[in-house]
């Protein structure tokens, strides 16, 4: 089936939700005319599903798919499931050598581990994490099975000495992206938004000239260039200087509800 309309990745922390997670009434209206004039407008996030799935009853969407955890997981509409998706793609690594390695640099680093079910665990100090659906364990227990992703988080660092200790660590065999403050997002290598959304974009069939990706963070990059080949990258305008590179325009901040001007553009 081909869609006519527009497919549109979103990115939710920084592009959708304020810091304090909540949406503003502007964007949701945006949002739901955007889908009423036929748009496809979806979910592409860092974020487990089960963090996701709130997010898009409050925007009041129910796209085929919801990209997430950077691309290692897509989950597809279907009804029969208690959330109405279920997981229909799944990346997975194994974090043993990634993660001693990071440790070997961040002595007083903590670490969070999502597995293929969603489930996860995590080690003391991850206080700042929905940790529903999770449990608290020691370092040595992260590193036997098969995960979707790893996030790393460094309270004794601030961002731009964060990027220069991850750059020194040589992390070739998986993607990472560095968030907003000291964390860290690892996924599978050769796995992040655009891998997952091309998968997405190939099978609702729609050409590569109607996509727009709409985010604000350095997890966005791959996007972005997979979007602007061909489409539109926008960039929220609170996003990093090397973010707004990558993107072909940039849009207001989020605190300006950037993020309807582009629904209403489309």
């Amino acid at each position: 089936m081909t869609h006519t309309g527009l497919l549109v990745a979103l990115d939710v922390d920084g592009t959708l939700l304020n810091e304090d997670g909540t949406m503003s009434d502007a964007v949701i209206d945006a949002a739901q005319t955007a889908s009423v004039r036929g748009h496809h407008l979806m979910l592409a996030t860092g974020r487990s599903w089960e963090t996701t799935d709130h997010v898009l009853e409050q925007l009041g969407i129910a796209p085929e798919y919801v990209v997430c955890a950077n691309g290692a997981l897509i989950m597809r509409r279907d009804e029969a499931e208690p959330t109405g998706y279920r997981r229909h793609l799944i990346e997975t690594f194994n974090p043993r050598e990634v993660l001693t390695k990071i440790r070997s640099h961040l002595a007083d680093g903590r670490y969070m581990v999502e597995y293929p079910s969603g489930y996860r665990r995590y080690t003391e100090g991850m206080t700042d994490w929905n940790l529903e659906n999770a449990e608290e364990v020691e370092f040595e227990h992260l590193l036997s099975e098969p995960v979707t992703r790893v996030v790393v988080v460094s309270p004794e660092h601030d961002e731009l000495d964060f990027l220069d200790v991850v750059e020194k660590m040589g992390l070739h065999s998986v993607t990472y992206a560095i968030g907003w403050t000291a964390w860290l997002d690892i996924a599978p290598l050769g796995v992040n938004k655009s891998t997952a959304l091309e998968r997405v974009r190939k099978w609702l069939d729609i050409p590569a000239d109607r996509v727009v990706a709409v985010g604000d963070g350095r997890n966005d990059i791959e996007m972005f260039e997979w979007a602007g080949r061909s489409g539109r990258a926008v960039a929220m305008g609170q996003a990093p200087d090397e973010v707004k590179a990558a993107a072909t325009e940039v849009t207001g901040s989020i605190e300006d509800d950037g993020l309807v001007a582009v629904l209403h553009s489309l």
